[in-house]
């Protein structure tokens, strides 16, 4: 099972070959326009006709597609409050259940020390749908350990606990054996899109810890193939798992 996750900062129609020589079976895509607007705009030619998509702008939302012999619908378990968290159901060779991340943090509000962010609160609202079979959180958190402010339920780390506690690990940082917060690689070239401007690890992706001795493949993309280009202000992660 390989798993893309990528924040294409809009335009996806014009990016879609992009994403396609990554060759997902699944692809978490944040910044996405609505399937139907983005049909119109250009082929989307192996996507299967259940593709997930949530959010209030029809131009930048959050979606998930399926290629190849996956599928995906949308969990009955919505909560439409939590607007770019998504609950799927993926089927296929490996199944299990995805819950895809925009995290809006700065978006949303989250200006108080006792406010939780978008994801925290996704953790606790679909606990049972994380616990009923095999899953995977993954996208753009919008955070990292480098931004903690003590006491502050937003901080990455409280998140990270949760999600270990669910049994799920990071397979960046299982891998590469980095702690949360000193991370070499960035995901995201911020702002100006310089390679020596400002550079953060903030897309992430959590899998059951017995996967992790069978990832194949990590990749996290490079600077001059995404943001160098002119594709994104993020770079893809690939985890392709031999289940």
């Amino acid at each position: 099972m390989r798993l893309v996750i990528w924040n294409c900062n809009m335009a996806l129609h014009r990016k879609f070959e992009a994403l396609l020589r990554l060759k997902p079976d699944v692809a978490v895509i944040c910044e996405c326009a609505e399937l139907s607007r983005l049909r119109a705009l250009g082929d989307l030619g192996g996507i299967t006709r259940d593709a997930v998509w949530i959010g209030r702008n029809l131009h930048k939302g959050l979606a998930v597609f399926a290629f190849n012999r996956y599928e995906v619908r949308s969990a009955e378990l919505f909560y439409p409050t939590l607007r770019y968290i998504a609950p799927v159901h993926i089927t296929g060779p490996t199944t299990y259940n995805l819950l895809a991340v925009w995290a809006q943090n700065a978006s949303a509000g989250i200006t108080q020390k006792n406010r939780a962010g978008p994801l925290r609160r996704a953790l606790t609202k679909y606990k049972s749908f994380l616990s009923e079979r095999p899953a995977v959180v993954a996208g753009d958190f919008n955070n990292n350990a480098i931004w903690h402010r003590p006491g502050w339920r937003i901080n990455h780390l409280n998140a990270v606990t949760i999600l270990e506690g669910y049994g799920l690990v990071s397979a960046y940082h299982t891998l590469k054996g980095e702690l949360q917060g000193c991370e070499s690689i960035p995901t995201i070239f911020w702002r100006d899109r310089r390679k020596d401007g400002p550079t953060y690890h903030i897309d992430y992706v959590f899998v059951p810890r017995q996967w992790t001795g069978r990832i194949s493949e990590l990749t996290v993309g490079a600077y001059e193939d995404w943001c160098g280009s002119g594709l994104s202000d993020h770079v893809p992660i690939v985890v392709e798992v031999d289940i």
